[in-house]
């Protein structure tokens, strides 16, 4: 069945957008920021949200050098202790290791949006170690990733698009890239301008997925580059211990 954007006249602003994206930046990647940037420009994207683990520097560093056409979205992943969480339009790093609620709300107080990645992961889920129910901040998000391309196996990606379809929420498409070869391999084609909040959360109101796979091959470099980077002294942030809190 064709895309409802496939009926809109050559005119139409159209925005082809990946909304998941790591770089070396990231304690699990060693995709260099120039890298990830052009490989982006040249596979016909025109934003992409580069959400490093837990900083925003690599992002920063994105927007610097990308190519006229690209647009650069400051974001990062942020790990919660219900779960992950995907922020955008950072204008600085939202701390890990708060609960998904205050972790929203330090978002928000940056005037960002928030999306849900890879909720029903087997391994990745929201709520998978803590027992956080996605439901309870449903109505506090502004997506959810219906479709990861790291997902193994369909039923968890299926099963997000069906949370997000019960719950009216936009259901997006990602790469969650982390080698420079994932680039773009998911994502999203939007109506309008996603350059700004205001312009992301209009677009998300006409969403037209376009799924793709990352190789078995492709992810299996994950592990070593975090073996690679936590020998380069750049392993995952932990959270800050609370007062009071053992170390």
């Amino acid at each position: 069945m064709p895309s409802p954007l496939d009926e809109l006249d050559e005119g139409a602003n159209r925005a082809f957008i990946d909304l998941h994206c790591h770089t070396s930046a990231s304690f699990d990647s060693l995709a260099s920021i120039g890298a990830v940037v052009h490989a982006a420009a040249a596979r016909g994207l025109t934003h992409l949200a580069v959400t490093d683990h837990d900083r925003i520097d690599g992002a920063l560093q994105a927007r610097d050098v990308a190519p006229d056409g690209l647009t650069i979205i400051i974001g990062e992943e942020v790990k919660t202790v219900d779960g992950d969480l995907i922020a955008v339009f950072l204008d600085r790093v939202v701390p890990p290791g708060m609960s998904a609620i205050e972790t929203i709300a330090d978002i928000r107080e940056q005037g960002g949006l928030v999306g849900v990645p890879h909720p029903f992961d087997r391994f990745r889920g929201y709520g998978h170690k803590s027992g956080a129910d996605l439901a309870d901040i449903a109505d506090k998000v502004d997506w959810i990733e219906a479709y990861n391309a790291r997902v193994i196996g369909g039923s968890a990606n299926e099963q997000a698009a069906i949370f997000a379809r019960e719950r009216s929420l936009p259901g997006v498409s990602a790469s969650d890239s982390h080698t420079v070869l994932e680039v773009g391999v998911a994502y999203s084609r939007l109506l309008g301008d996603p350059s700004t909040p205001a312009g992301l959360l209009a677009a998300l109101t006409n969403v037209d997925m376009q799924p793709g796979k990352a190789s078995f091959y492709v992810r299996a470099w994950t592990p070593l580059a975090k073996v690679i980077q936590s020998l380069r002294g750049n392993g995952r942030i932990r959270a800050r211990p609370t007062p009071g809190e053992p170390t």
